[in-house]
């Protein structure tokens, strides 16, 4: 039996794609083969990766003018790589630090260039996003890097910092094709697979062109925007199962009725997490209520003692991978996609159930 399955990060995937790639396993398209055993190189697999990418670019509106990279190293590797490929040593860059992915980021971008960083949120703890009209963009940085959605923190940002001639550079792991947005107010997106897009291993790239061709002398190939861009993200053996498995959610969220639909079932399912917690007099959500995450929902109970009871509890109940990150403890519910409203509602269910015998 399938449980309900909150994880973070690798999460729920949709049942519908997991039967068809189960289907197709050890026979894909009558090749006797499965798809993890067919050449990239073959036209078979190739218009598997351009079939994903041109579904991808149907959802989001991906204008022409950018290029779509399906790449390895994850989000983190993308931590290197933007800077690589947009800045020199001497660049200066901005940073927006609202959480641990946001500072990893910081982190790892000082190693490669001048890093600014214009607003961090440790004041409320990790728990609010600047107000738009506070930020001050340095008008000479190379891009302006910030996380829409802490997966860890559960904070989301409800606007897109504005941010003069500089390109914005978005980590949208956590939060891509869950709502609609503007790609053309980006220079770069990027987002990890395993949440919205697939299984781990894939990382998506979507850069606009004049952000192309300017990697340092000595990027590795296999980072360099403009190498991997002109093989078709191909320069080397590419995740070919997670572009299968991509490809099979994009068809999956079309046939959802696109972005516009799961963006309002998403909102459906946040309200009814956040509005059982609010009213319960018992759980609280700490992330201000005008930047609450969709995707990630932390949330804790008045004794800390009772956490490992309530996790335990909730797997028993077929509620799996509520417990929160370690580093913060408490409980977390993430409610990607791929998490039906029914799973929501017996979370809810579950949550009131508890409190009636702990509270």
């Amino acid at each position: 039996m399938r449980v309900f399955n909150f994880a973070a990060g690798p999460a729920t995937l949709p049942l519908a794609v997991l039967e068809q790639a189960r289907d197709e396993m050890t026979d894909w398209q009558g090749s006797g083969m499965s798809v993890m055993e067919v050449s990239h190189r073959s036209k078979a697999f190739v218009a598997v990766a351009q079939d994903a990418e041109n579904d991808l670019r149907d959802l989001m509106r991906i204008p022409s003018n950018y290029k779509v990279l399906f790449l390895q190293g994850g989000a983190t590797g993308q931590f290197t790589a933007i800077p690589l490929n947009v800045t020199t040593a001497d660049s200066t860059t901005a940073y927006l630090n609202t959480g641990q992915w946001s500072k990893k980021a910081i982190v790892e971008a000082k190693r490669h260039c001048k890093v600014e960083v214009i607003a961090d949120e440790v004041a409320s703890n990790y728990s609010t996003v600047p107000a738009f009209e506070s930020l001050r963009v340095p008008a000479n940085a190379a891009y302006l890097h910030y996380t829409p959605n802490e997966t860890i923190g559960g904070v989301e940002f409800p606007y897109i910092p504005a941010s003069g001639n500089v390109p914005v550079v978005a980590d949208f792991s956590s939060s891509i094709l869950s709502r609609p947005i503007d790609v053309s107010k980006f220079g770069l997106i990027y987002a990890g697979a395993q949440k919205n897009i697939g299984p781990s291993g894939l990382c998506v790239v979507i850069v606009r062109d004049d952000l192309i061709g300017r990697a340092r002398p000595g990027t590795p190939p296999i980072w360099d925007y403009e190498a991997m861009a002109k093989e078709g993200s191909m320069l080397n053996t590419p995740p070919t199962f997670g572009i299968y498995m991509a490809g099979l959610i994009f068809k999956w969220l079309k046939g959802q009725g696109g972005i516009e639909a799961i963006g309002e079932t998403n909102r459906r399912k946040a309200t009814l997490l956040y509005d059982a917690i609010d009213q319960s007099g018992y759980y609280k959500n700490p992330v201000a209520r005008d930047c609450r995450s969709w995707m990630n929902v932390p949330f804790t109970i008045p004794r800390p003692e009772l956490e490992k009871t309530f996790v335990a509890e909730a797997s028993n109940a077929g509620l799996t991978n509520l417990e929160g990150h370690r580093s913060v403890g408490g409980m977390r519910a993430s409610i990607y996609n791929a998490m039906p409203i029914a799973g929501v509602e017996a979370l809810v269910a579950f949550m009131r159930d508890f409190q009636r015998r702990h509270g």
